[in-house]
């Protein structure tokens, strides 16, 4: 496959979507951006990208679309709605749904891109913004060996590690959904102790140090502490986004039969801090709802 005449448009450039487009153009894929911010667009441009309009007006030219949108409803009106694009593409051209939806909407977009005669990878993505533009995301992808073939290019472009979970479409979102319990735990505990630090009088400075030296260290830790530490609560990734994530943990829990008091209390810690007006800020900004402390 001449990748000098491949043509990839990511479709939502936030800080992930806009490193893997950049991804994109270091690999040569001649790679179009879409999203609602034109400036985002118009950085794209100047990074080399090429401008795709609002709609992807050039979508039938295209060999497959990278959807990094942040949920399942903006999946839909975008594929699905008025000039949504599964409706314009060529048959046989390929979309790679990456966003953190549920299993039952990965299968519903799956199926419905497949009356249009499209390929599809169940395929979200870890390693936040820094790996994204480093083009060595995580990628936990289930779909039909024609799509991972069609799709080689861009995973070969932005992914650092590619698992490929057999062609049963909802496997991705299933283990993107077991990951996403994880991080959310992580942040919420660590907003705990930290916070329990900051009741007791230790640094944050000091008690991150010593965490991020020792053996209750976790990447999430080690990432998201620092941002309180730094008192900089500008969103990489925002609370709502994981009362997003952790209502998908809770719900697949509910629809397995299957207890997680964790993700359950992770979920009601995020949930109240987006209630208390944080939903927009870094999702370490959980930190915010323990009273009785001081924070930089």
């Amino acid at each position: 496959m001449d990748r000098s005449t491949y043509r990839i448009c990511v479709v939502g450039l936030g800080s992930m979507g806009a490193g893997a487009a950049r991804s994109c153009i270091r690999a040569g894929l001649e790679t179009y951006g879409v999203d609602l911010d034109p400036q985002r667009c118009a950085a794209l441009v100047a990074q080399g990208g090429a401008a795709a309009g609002p709609k992807c007006e050039n979508a039938a030219d295209l060999d497959a679309v990278l959807l990094l949108l942040v949920n399942a409803a903006q999946c839909k009106t975008v594929l699905f709605g008025p000039d949504g694009l599964a409706a314009r593409l060529k048959p046989g051209t390929a979309v790679m749904v990456s966003s953190t939806i549920s299993v039952a909407d990965a299968r519903e977009i799956a199926a419905e891109l497949s009356r249009h005669d499209l390929l599809v990878l169940d395929a979200p993505v870890s390693g936040g913004a820094a790996k994204a533009d480093a083009g060595e995301m995580t990628v936990m992808a289930a779909g039909s060996r024609a799509a991972f073939a069609r799709l080689r290019p861009v995973l070969d472009a932005v992914a650092g590690t590619v698992y490929d979970l057999g062609d049963e479409i909802g496997k991705g979102a299933t283990v993107k959904i077991i990951h996403q319990l994880l991080a959310g735990v992580h942040i919420a505990v660590g907003a705990e102790a930290m916070a329990l630090a900051a009741r007791a009088g230790i640094p944050l400075e000091t008690m991150y140090d010593v965490v991020t030296h020792a053996a209750g260290n976790s990447w999430m830790f080690e990432n998201r502490m620092k941002h309180v530490v730094d008192g900089d609560y500008a969103p990489k990734s925002a609370v709502d986004i994981f009362v997003k994530d952790l209502r998908l943990v809770t719900e697949t829990g509910l629809a397995l039969n299957f207890p997680l008091p964790l993700a359950t209390t992770a979920y009601s810690m995020f949930a109240n801090a987006s209630n208390a007006g944080y939903g927009k800020e870094d999702d370490a900004a959980v930190i915010k709802t323990f009273a009785g402390i001081e924070l930089p």
